[in-house]
Formats: structure tokens, C-alpha cells, sequence
């Protein structure tokens, strides 16, 4: 992984091909990760690309509650030739959580985005078939916020019920 040094040179580079990318930087216990605008995660991502970054490890979800904004995706990008890895985060309001969706450029992201809209609620824009992947399609509310119930709720899977399909334990 970029050492702090590497990533700030990395951060001056992206912040001089898109200046309203990079919002700060992090390293913490020898993990570099950039913060960036949502609106910039495209850019961003074909940026670290073009240096050597080529391998989308995986998309998560975080909910930040009680802090604002609440709602937060995180990017590990790996670079397989140096055996480097960064991480690539940002943040949007709970109430307009939207970010545009990297699934074109990066097919890995396309059951890791509906997974994170499923469980937070973040809507990725442009994503050729955002919906419920975990949850029934009618189910209501997202489980891994922290305003969710701690005892959860029942779910009720009606999908075969036409059919009379039990499910029994």
C-alpha cells in the first residue's frame, strides 16, 4: 500500500486532474485511504487505474449515525503487480443518498451496489438493475442501519405463495 508520503503525491496528482475530487486523506496503522466528493467516485476509480490500481476488491456500505452526513461507501482497490491496496471512501446524507454507479467500468460492483442499497438505502445512479437482493422486494426499512430495531422484525416471504410453497424449519 502507498506509504503517507505516496499518498499525499497520489492525492496532489488526482487533485490536479480533477480539483474537486480528493477531500482529505487518511493513513491509519498503514492504510491509505482518500475521501472524495461522490459526485468524482468514477473519475476517481479510473484515476487509480491508470496507476496500477486495476482491481476492484470489493464495495461496502456504512452508516456513520448519529453523525451527519450519516451514510458512507467505502472502495478497496488493489494493485496485484506491487501488491499494493488503497481505500477510497465517501459520504452522503442519509436524506439524498445518491452516488453514481461505478458497475460500467467495474462489473464486480454490480451485486455489491444492490446489496448496499438493500441494506442502507444508498441509490446508485446509472445502475442497469438496482433492487432488493437480500430483502423481499416489498419489505420495508434497512437492516444494517443503526436506527434499525435490535431485535429485527419478522420477514415474511410471500414470492411462491401463489404456488403453495412451505418453507418449514
Amino acid at each position: 500500500m502507498p506509504d503517507a508520503t505516496g499518498l499525499e503525491l497520489l492525492a496532489a496528482d488526482l487533485r490536479t486532474a480533477n480539483p474537486d475530487a480528493v477531500l482529505d486523506t487518511e493513513f491509519f496503522r498503514d492504510k491509505a485511504a482518500l475521501h472524495v466528493a461522490p459526485a468524482a467516485i468514477g473519475d476517481t476509480l479510473e484515476f487509480l487505474r491508470g496507476r496500477g490500481f486495476a482491481f476492484l476488491a470489493s464495495v461496502h456500505g456504512l452508516d456513520y449515525y448519529p453523525e451527519e452526513p450519516r451514510l458512507g461507501v467505502q472502495y478497496e482497490m488493489l494493485d496485484m503487480s506491487s501488491l499494493d491496496r488503497i481505500t477510497v471512501k465517501l459520504r452522503v446524507p442519509s436524506g439524498e443518498a445518491e452516488v453514481p454507479s461505478v458497475t460500467n467500468e467495474w462489473p464486480t460492483a454490480d451485486h455489491q451496489e444492490r446489496e448496499i442499497f438493500d441494506m442502507f438505502g444508498v441509490v446508485f445512479d446509472g445502475h442497469p438493475d438496482l433492487r432488493r437482493i437480500l430483502m423481499p422486494d416489498d419489505y420495508e426499512g434497512h437492516p444494517q442501519r443503526r436506527d434499525f430495531p435490535v431485535g429485527g422484525e419478522p420477514v415474511l416471504f410471500t414470492y411462491n405463495q401463489a404456488q403453495g410453497t412451505q418453507y418449514t424449519d
